[in-house]
């Protein structure tokens, strides 16, 4: 069973972490569209940090990660062995395989509103499932809270590589990281209180973007979105 949103924070670091929810996921677009508004009109092209996709494309998948997640929760009787039947397709070799792609005459401004919709569509979902509900995912069938952590993962650590390609500056709320940490990384080491190795540095090592005192960064990593409790 999900935890109750009436216990008792649990410790983590300089932090306190409870469940994650939609409000959560609110936030994380939020403050990521707020950093990308920042980005330069000709630098969607570029590559996005380490990843080998422009940040065009970095920006369109994030938007199509939030889309998957709240479709995973929109049947009555949510898939259980797979994922809902969209078309996922790739529009290059080697570039991300998205049922969500944004119109480029529409420009950044358009393509921000994609992730902004989408991001509201997994708003809704959270916040209006039964928190019994169970629904598909690679990494483990989960229920609307694990899909709202998912959502923030992929919307902090995807703005990481955009804001990496753009040079922007990109600090989230150490909460906000460490209640995903503590929902879908449960075997991550504790974060600490100081900036080597807080939450949101702790949360780029679990998935595979930095490195941790004495831990070099993981080759391969996933999440657990199992319920807990």
């Amino acid at each position: 069973m999900p935890r109750s949103t009436g216990e008792s924070p649990d410790p983590i670091g300089p932090v306190t972490v409870g469940p994650v929810t939609a409000d959560d996921v609110d936030h994380a677009v939020q403050l990521a569209l707020a950093a990308l508004r920042e980005a330069p009109d000709d630098g969607w092209d570029g590559k996005a940090g380490a990843l080998d996709w422009t940040c065009w494309e970095t920006c369109e998948h994030l938007g199509d990660d939030l889309f998957a997640y709240a479709v995973q929760l929109g049947p009555r009787n949510p898939p259980l062995e797979g994922e809902v039947p969209f078309i996922w397709e790739s529009r290059r070799p080697g570039g991300p395989h998205n049922a969500v792609h944004a119109d480029r005459e529409a420009g950044p401004a358009g393509l921000l509103q994609t992730v902004e919709a989408s991001g509201a569509l997994l708003v809704a979902m959270v916040r209006t499932a039964s928190p019994l509900t169970r629904a598909y995912h690679p990494f483990g069938i989960s229920d609307p809270e694990g899909f709202a952590a998912m959502g923030v993962v992929e919307t902090l650590v995807h703005t990481h590589d955009l804001a990496q390609g753009f040079g922007l500056e990109w600090d989230p709320p150490a909460d906000l990281c460490a209640r995903v940490l503590a929902r879908l990384f449960p075997d991550a080491p504790a974060p600490g209180d100081d900036a080597e190795s807080g939450p949101w540095v702790t949360l780029l090592w679990a998935t595979g973007r930095a490195d941790l005192p004495g831990r070099p960064r993981p080759t391969k990593w996933r999440w657990d979105g199992t319920p807990r409790g």
